[in-house]
């Protein structure tokens, strides 16, 4: 065991010899240095580093009471004793609160060792105590989650440097202040203390799942999920509150996205069925418009009537393809396109749609990857971001189409919901106009919301464009904010190929009247007998069956070919697919032909048509469908 360090400021060298006998009763004999003057008390401090100071009260230049704040001030866990001849209560006393360890008069010093040992114990349970609370410090100020102490005023007892982080301030300039001190948000500091004080009155701890705390300095809100606990502590009777709080900023933007994205999902079921079911209705009303056409002749009143019905079922068409797309039940038939050649290929129509005091720029990246997208769908895309654009600047502004080459990593994938790390073809259209409130922004993809006047928009511009970019595997992502313009990003999924000449196939000569034996399968009768009065007209001989198992027996009784099988998609006994399939398996030269105004998995895989699959959208007109058939046969 190392021998005891004793310093000892004593100007008498007798007094001396006396301490110094009662000392070598200590076991190791302590080592002892004794100083008379200020100086050489001072350098003894730093050079001998006593482990104990034993003083005498008067001595000349140099008191007892300066010693003792010297020794604070420099060595403040070192026990400090006073040894002198005579002391009054009051003096005592006054020692002991300048931090003085004990006092032993001269006359009785057989107490100084027993009081040196107690002393030396207790500056290590200082010590060790204060060892403590600065791990106790280290670990709370290294939790990233809050962690605080109020008292019943809402004044902060305690707090960790991520609670002094989130106000923009330091541990200690908290301390003793208050939310309202910091917080700019009344409401938010009412709702604190209300909480605080409910648990401290209660006696029971307080789960707050979301709880906002907004940075006084940057205006942000960031969300927690907090736990309050009843807390009393020592030497204390009223109780305080422990605070715990856990950021939940990145997990409410995810739920929100996902709320978002299951919101349009459900929207897009309706829009889709209610699309479906409107098709066969546009079907009927153009074929027949269509058949009736063929047979009032040249009376200009009528043929004028009837092609009015044809404008209405257009505009009725045009409104259910656009549904369709955002609920992604479009028929896509995707290219690997140049995504800067569908942008230039449109330039000329796009300059034309923009106001004289819109300026219109391209940045196009000069080594952008291809990606696989119908183009006649990418170009509506386009087409519609930039009249949303050209609306929004009606005193003018600038619209900026570019183009770039997107790696989405993991890390960005972890933040938005729906997205496949891996490389992108970004299209980013954006405009310097009046931007959009977090209300707007939050439903700007809902089909028939808009913001213009009554009679300026469907609302299915954006609704289209989401669904179009959705089916097609890629992402949209809107920046917006109230007078500084929007931004829309599109992130379509890039592939390792040439594009595709994107120029348009000559269309089918039309007019010819066929030959060969037709089954027509639909379970709507109205289309039905349109499409068999359709067929019958060109030359064909028609079979038809309302579903599936009707088919099935037609087929068996009829004793000559059958040359093309019309089905619709979904019947109430099966399906298209599995029709044609038990069909070609008896009669193996088969052709198909399916329709449909809501298309589905079995013949569209995530909505692109298969190879080699023929295919009709309703509505379609009696042209359309004995046009298709003759492509079919002749396949």
């Amino acid at each position: 065991m190392q021998a005891m360090r004793v310093l000892l400021l004593e100007d008498d060298a007798n007094d001396e010899q006396l301490i110094a006998y009662e000392l070598v009763r200590l076991t190791p004999h302590p080592q002892i240095l004794r100083v008379t003057s200020e100086s050489s008390f001072l350098a003894a401090l730093q050079e001998f580093a006593p482990d104990v100071i034993l003083s005498d009260h008067n001595l000349p230049a140099f008191d007892g009471r300066m010693a003792l704040a010297k020794t604070r001030a420099i060595l403040p866990d070192v026990p400090f004793i006073l040894v002198t001849g005579t002391l009054n209560e009051e003096t005592a006393v006054s020692y002991l609160k300048a931090g003085a360890s004990d006092y032993i008069l001269k006359d009785r010093l057989v107490r100084l060792g027993p009081a040196i040992l107690e002393a030396l114990e207790r500056a290590r349970e200082r010590q060790a105590l204060r060892r403590h609370e600065r791990l106790l410090r280290e670990i709370i100020d290294a939790n990233p989650s809050l962690i605080f102490v109020k008292d019943w005023e809402g004044r902060f007892v305690l707090v960790n440097q991520a609670t002094a982080e989130i106000y923009g301030t330091t541990v200690d300039g908290l301390v003793g202040k208050t939310d309202a001190d910091f917080n700019p948000n009344a409401e938010e500091v009412a709702h604190f203390l209300r909480d605080d004080r409910e648990v401290m009155a209660s006696g029971h701890p307080k789960l707050i799942s979301e709880e906002p705390v907004t940075n006084p300095h940057t205006a942000q809100t960031r969300w927690f999920q907090t736990t309050k606990l009843p807390l009393r502590l020592p030497g204390e009777d009223a109780l305080t509150m422990l605070g715990v709080a856990t950021e939940i900023t990145e997990r409410k933007r995810l739920e929100e996205q996902l709320l978002q994205s299951q919101k349009m999902e459900a929207v897009g079921q309706l829009a889709g069925g209610v699309a479906h079911d409107f098709n066969n209705i546009l079907t009927a009303i153009v074929g027949y418009a269509d058949l009736l056409a063929a047979e009032v002749g040249q009376n200009s009143q009528q043929r004028e009537d009837i092609e009015e019905i044809r404008k209405a079922a257009r505009r009725a068409a045009a409104l259910t393809r656009q549904l369709l797309s955002f609920s992604r039940k479009q028929v896509l038939e995707p290219r690997i396109v140049d995504v800067n050649g569908v942008v230039l290929n449109l330039d000329k129509m796009l300059r034309s749609l923009m106001s004289e005091n819109i300026e219109l720029k391209t940045e196009f990246a000069e080594d952008l990857d291809a990606a696989r997208v119908d183009p006649n769908q990418l170009e509506q895309v386009i087409m519609n971001l930039a009249i949303n654009a050209r609306d929004a600047m009606p005193d003018g502004g600038t619209l900026t189409i570019e183009t770039a080459n997107a790696t989405l990593d993991e890390d960005y994938a972890a933040k938005h919901v729906a997205v496949i790390p891996g490389d992108y073809v970004m299209l980013a259209v954006t405009d310097t106009g009046c931007g959009m409130t977090e209300a707007t922004k939050a439903r700007i993809f809902e089909p028939f919301f808009t913001t213009k006047p009554a009679g300026r928009g469907t609302g299915l511009g954006l609704s289209t464009v989401y669904g179009i970019v959705k089916q097609s595997s890629g992402n949209i992502w809107l920046y917006s904010e109230p007078n500084k313009g929007t931004t829309f990003k599109i992130y379509l999924p890039a592939v390792d190929a040439l594009p595709e000449d994107i120029g348009k196939a000559a269309p089918v000569e039309a007019g010819r009247h066929g030959s060969g034996t037709v089954l027509v399968v639909e379970d709507d009768e109205q289309l039905r007998r349109l499409t068999h009065r359709a067929l019958a007209a060109q030359g064909y001989e028609v079979l038809e069956a309302d579903r599936g198992r009707s088919a099935l027996d037609i087929a068996r009784r009829h004793k000559g070919p059958i040359d093309v099988l019309v089905t619709d998609l979904v019947m109430p006994d099966t399906n298209g697919p599995k029709l044609a399939e038990t069909l070609r398996a008896a009669r193996p030269g088969l052709r198909v032909l399916f329709m449909s105004g809501y298309p589905e998995g079995a013949i569209v895989h995530h909505g692109m048509l298969e190879p080699g699959v023929a295919y009709l959208a309703k509505p379609f007109t009696t042209e359309a469908i004995t046009r298709k058939i003759r492509e079919v046969l002749e396949a």
